[in-house]
């Protein structure tokens, strides 16, 4: 992390903090946000407490992130949209019907045995 000559690590942390909540809410205006994650490593080597209020209404709170990143934390379901959009996806795919032929070894009386054609993806 670089930091500016004068400024202090913590002070430059909060700068970060800030301006990763301000750009979530003015993108998620729905969501409340509530917190800071970050990787228990980072708390304890910045000297700071799990819970502890770190910007007005925003607590720290240790998470299973990486090293070196954190997380704004907040009420709001980010994975909506994906899983609409792999619902939608999901939808497509089963209205394509597909008839599969069905072809079995022959059995007894002297008949040839028959192998199915080899399995091929459709393109």
């Amino acid at each position: 992390m670089t930091v500016e000559p004068g400024k202090s690590k913590i002070a430059h942390l909060l700068e970060r903090l800030s301006y990763g909540v301000a750009a979530h809410d003015r993108e998620n205006p729905g969501h409340h946000t509530w917190g800071i994650g970050m990787a228990p490593f980072d708390i304890e080597r910045l000297g700071l407490d799990e819970g502890e209020e770190i910007l007005p209404g925003i607590v720290l709170q240790a998470d299973s992130g990486v090293t070196g990143a954190f997380r704004v934390l907040c009420d709001g379901d980010h994975n909506r949209e994906q899983e609409e959009a792999e619902e939608e996806v999901i939808d497509a795919v089963a209205h394509e019907a597909r008839e599969l032929e069905v072809v079995r070894p022959g059995r007894g009386g002297g008949a040839k045995e028959e192998y199915p054609p080899p399995l091929r993806p459709p393109f």
